[in-house]
């Protein structure tokens, strides 16, 4: 703000009139320019069709026919405006990163995940967020990341979502303490989740599902403790999982008992595995088929193991072919996708022109008249305030030059005059001594006068102010006080800014007064360096410090440091010295 008021100071009214009224005419010209009404084509509204792919792609889902419920909710983000439909649009997402991560393609399905997060804020229903939070927990714990399954099952939990959300998360996040080897935290929230009889009371089936999932849980809690009770927990959730025909269910249920009876009853393990196989194989659950396949191996041995062994190799192999495939597949459905979201885009963009210039139509005249009275008003307001600061710094200026010169003719001039007028009304001025005394006095008054002028007199800035300074300096060496100067021939001072000239001159001209005055010094010292664009002088004399006098400080140093800091300088001084002054200041350049 400083910066601007002084490039404000030295310019004349006139320019501050040009420069208010350009800036204050231009936007008027930019609001009165031409206006073109553009062509917006018409959106087409896919909302029907939209919920119809959506419910044909939800069958798939519930029947276990993965690619083509993939494919179809590929369909509907396609169609999604996501101005308008960015609920559906998140749902099919999710959808889709839910299915990828079933297929193990967790990489893919976080991506998609991903894509959902910045339109959860724009959808009231939580149940949406805590879908895609649920779902990166399980990506995460199926990669073995426990620590953030946790966290967005928390974050889940967090949630405003119904008592049978919360209920899910806490056993989810369960599963993350049993990965983490935390059987006993796990342990201390499981049993009482085990004890909760209705978890949702609209649909029987789904309270009793999330029932034998817990119990499920809790029977792996048990197992990796080695406690016996696991074996009860097992069976109860099986039982539930067989009577509702859980497949996805079930097959955990078969893979957990096979665990459970590996060691002690190999039988019954290989039994289970076959089951957990059998039922992966049905639902075309490859992943699953695959960890199924791990654990009955285990149990085999022979011709089974063999057997079995191969069909786990190829297995093996036809699903990473198959998920090659199936990227293939969908490529060309998400670029289509792209495609026609960037036309949204596109259309959205031209309706929302469209509108504004239909806005700057109807208010550009208001806005214009507004803006032209604005602009003369502060026109005249800056004009009036210029003018009355001007005239007041420049009264403030010549009252304060005239006090100075005022104090300096009384305290160096009055009495010297007074004295010598009193030596010539009581002195025969005919004899020779009193004659040449009369002319010492004047002769003294004479050149304190000369100094008081050249004080106050105008600072030559051009190339004769190195000559001017010089002159200034050597005016207060006498036979008593002798000045070194040092470094003042490599300065090239027609670069140097005028108004830093004038400040470094008064500020050495207040130096050396006060040095006359106060100090007593007989060496005076001034050196200057440049260096990174930056002037730094230094001062030292000899004399009797600030600690001794601090009248320096007082009278002189003060008006040294408000001339520095006018030029956003610097200024640093010896204030403990008992013999000598030494003081530096900097003048960006």
């Amino acid at each position: 703000m400083k910066k601007i008021m002084f490039f404000l100071q030295k310019r004349t009214t006139l320019k501050y009139l040009i420069l208010i009224l350009y800036t204050g005419l231009v936007p008027c010209y930019i609001l009165l320019d031409s206006y073109r009404k553009p062509e917006v084509p018409e959106k087409k509204n896919n909302t029907l069709e939209i919920k119809r792919l959506s419910d044909k792609a939800d069958y798939y889902y519930d029947n276990y026919k993965t690619d083509s419920a993939i494919y179809t909710f590929h369909k509907v983000r396609a169609l999604c405006d996501l101005d308008i439909n960015f609920e559906e649009y998140v749902y099919a997402t999710t959808c889709i990163a839910v299915l990828e991560g079933k297929q193990g393609n967790f990489v893919i399905s976080e991506n998609y995940l991903t894509e959902t997060l910045p339109y959860l804020n724009r959808i009231k229903k939580t149940r949406f967020a805590s879908n895609v939070y649920d779902q990166f927990a399980n990506n995460y714990y199926y990669t073995y990341d426990y620590e953030n399954s946790i966290l967005y099952h928390t974050k889940a939990l967090h949630l405003k979502t119904s008592t049978y959300r919360k209920i899910t998360m806490l056993n989810s996040i369960c599963l993350g303490y049993i990965g983490q080897k935390k059987y006993k935290l796990a342990e201390s929230i499981l049993i009482p989740l085990s004890k909760i009889k209705v978890i949702l009371e609209k649909d029987k089936d789904i309270n009793d599902l999330e029932h034998a999932r817990i119990l499920d849980n809790l029977g792996i809690c048990y197992f990796q403790q080695g406690k016996p009770e696991a074996l009860f927990y097992f069976k109860k959730s099986l039982d539930i999982k067989l009577r509702l025909q859980d497949y996805d269910g079930l097959i955990y249920s078969y893979r957990h008992l096979c665990e459970f009876y590996h060691k002690n009853n190999p039988v019954l393990a290989k039994s289970y595995g076959e089951k957990a196989y059998q039922i992966a194989t049905k639902i075309n659950a490859t992943p699953n088929r695959i960890q199924s396949l791990q654990l009955l191996i285990k149990n085999l041995d022979g011709k089974e193991l063999k057997k079995y062994t191969e069909i786990y190799v190829n297995l093996l192999d036809s699903f990473n072919i198959a998920n090659k495939k199936t990227k293939n597949q969908f490529s060309n459905i998400k670029y289509n996708a792209k495609k026609d979201r960037e036309e949204n885009s596109l259309l959205k963009t031209k309706k929302i022109e469209n509108e504004l210039q239909l806005e700057r139509q109807r208010n550009r005249s208001f806005i214009s008249y507004v803006i032209i009275s604005f602009s003369i008003i502060v026109i005249l307001l800056l004009s009036i305030y210029l003018t009355s600061k001007g005239k007041k710094e420049k009264t403030d200026a010549i009252y304060k030059s005239e006090m100075r010169i005022s104090k300096k003719l009384h305290d160096e001039l009055a009495s010297d005059v007074q004295q010598t007028l009193i030596f010539a009304e009581n002195n025969n001025l005919e004899i020779e001594i009193n004659k040449e005394k009369l002319l010492n006095n004047l002769d003294q008054i004479y050149s304190k006068t000369r100094n008081i002028s050249k004080e106050n007199s105008n600072i030559k800035t051009n190339e004769e102010y190195i000559l001017a300074l010089r002159e200034m300096i050597s005016g207060y060496k006498t036979q008593e006080v002798n000045i070194l100067l040092n470094g003042f021939d490599t300065v090239r001072w027609n670069q140097i800014e005028k108004n830093k000239k004038i400040i470094l001159y008064r500020v050495l001209q207040e130096l050396f007064l006060n040095m006359k005055k106060h100090s007593n010094a007989s060496l005076v010292s001034v050196t200057v360096k440049i260096k990174d664009n930056i002037m730094t002088v230094l001062y030292i004399d000899n004399g009797n410090g600030i600690k001794n006098n601090p009248l320096i400080l007082k009278n002189g140093l003060q008006n040294v440091e408000n001339r520095i800091k006018t030029i956003n300088g610097t200024l640093t001084f010896d204030n403990n010295s008992e013999k000598g002054f030494k003081l530096s200041f900097t003048v960006p350049l």
